[in-house]
């Protein structure tokens, strides 16, 4: 073969290369099929409306322990974080003070008890007038009195918890001098089983709400509504609360009513401060279909895209009543078995296609535009799919020499050495 040979050979190789990859277009199309989307079979079911609100936990009671004498803080008895019981002893002031005053006071009550003792037989007598009689009982009032006082002060000298709950940190540490007039708060205490719950509804919906209970249109338990509770991650948590009230009032600035419900704690999961979503079940609507939401184009008419038997498609308007999580509540302009296009429509908009391909949403299947080759296989890149050769005006199993290419043996090197004719087989040089 002669150089010019060669050149004309590769000449022509490219030229078929870049009417093959003219036509790979085409050919995809032709043997891609129709753009895919994803549906679902709509179905009319009992539709439960739900209103999800934003509350705040706060603990069923809370207790901040104060000082009530002054003194220095000898000790801490509990650990922070704890659970502690009414009664518990929390700290220890200084009460050398106030041991010296009960054992003064007690001391003025021993006598003056004495000397109404003695006096008496003479007050019967009437050896002593009725007024001196008086003033010895008085005396006797007040030393019991002041033993009283002396008494409390000695017992608030060793603070004890109010009520049984968790305790937070120490606000005070030992060696801290505290004082009744400053109202120091030595620590806090929360009941957080059960927590309530507040929040906030409009007063529309808390009068709807209320005329659904009476016409038994909302499920109560013992008389109460049930309200359930979702975290951040959307996650529910596994107890189940009650409405406990509503405020007589309405707030006059938001028209809000405030709300309270009760929610269990036995395992210390939540924590007062914490924001919840709040999920109370409202009203029961029949014959309603759940749409996902990314199905549905809102404005001033609501549409949503329905595939035809025939492949077609159209849009079609559609009545939103309301939302259940990432679901559209549709009570009208859909029937029974109609196929709703959630996925794809992007893919079909750009090629224009004027029919689809049906999928059950959901399921994975290959990517939009990439029709699959033999073996699932995507065809290479310059190579059109299920290619056959003798498609491409080249028969099976070609010999190179027939198409106008060198072939090339083992032992012969991919470049001709320079100053050396190029060979293939069957010629000589």
């Amino acid at each position: 073969m002669t150089r010019t040979t060669f050149f004309r050979n590769t000449v022509l190789t490219l030229a078929m290369v870049a009417a093959m990859t003219a036509c790979k277009p085409k050919q995809q199309q032709q043997q891609g099929g129709l753009p895919v989307v994803s549906v679902i079979a709509v179905q009319p079911e009992t539709v439960k409306l739900d209103t999800v609100l934003t509350g705040r936990l706060e603990a069923s009671r809370t207790a901040e322990v104060r000082a009530r004498v002054q003194g220095v803080v000898l000790k801490r008895l509990f650990e922070e974080g704890s659970m502690v019981k009414k009664g518990q002893a929390l700290f220890t002031i200084d009460d050398a003070p106030y041991r010296a005053a009960k054992a003064s006071a007690q001391a003025v009550f021993d006598k003056a008890r004495a000397d109404m003792n003695r006096m008496k037989p003479l007050m019967e007598a009437g050896a002593i007038s009725r007024q001196e009689w008086d003033a010895i009982v008085q005396g006797y009032q007040v030393a019991k009195s002041n033993l009283e006082t002396a008494n409390i002060n000695f017992n608030y000298a060793h603070v004890t918890a109010p009520i049984s709950g968790r305790i937070g940190r120490a606000n005070v540490s030992e060696g801290e001098l505290v004082s009744p007039n400053a109202a120091t708060l030595m620590a806090t205490i929360h009941q957080d089983d059960p927590l309530y719950i507040n929040f906030t509804q409009s007063a529309d919906e808390v009068m709807k709400m209320r005329k659904d209970i009476a016409a038994g249109k909302i499920s109560a338990i013992d008389g109460e509504v049930p309200v359930s509770v979702f975290f951040n991650d959307g996650t529910e948590y596994e107890h189940t609360g009650k409405l406990l009230f509503t405020d007589p009032t309405v707030n006059a600035t938001t028209g809000q009513v405030s709300l309270r419900a009760s929610i269990p704690n036995p395992d210390k999961i939540l924590f007062p401060g914490l924001f919840v979503s709040v999920r109370i079940a409202n009203t029961e609507m029949p014959n309603a279909i759940l749409i996902p939401q990314q199905a549905v184009t809102r404005g001033q008419v609501d549409t949503v895209m329905i595939v035809k038997a025939d492949g077609t498609y159209e849009p079609r308007p559609v009545v939103v009543a309301g939302q259940q999580n990432n679901h559209w509540i549709v009570t009208s302009g859909l029937n029974a078995g109609d196929q709703v296009i959630v996925d794809g429509m992007a893919v079909v908009q750009m090629t224009g296609s004027p029919k689809v391909q049906t999928k059950p949403w959901g399921v994975d299947m290959p990517p939009q535009g990439m029709p699959q080759g033999q073996g699932g296989q995507a065809p290479q890149q310059g190579q059109p799919e299920n290619a056959n050769p003798a498609e491409q005006g080249q028969p099976e199993n070609a010999n190179p020499s027939e198409q106008g290419q060198p072939e090339k043996t083992e032992n012969q090197s991919e470049q001709p050495q320079k100053g050396q004719p190029e060979t293939s087989s069957g010629e000589k040089q």
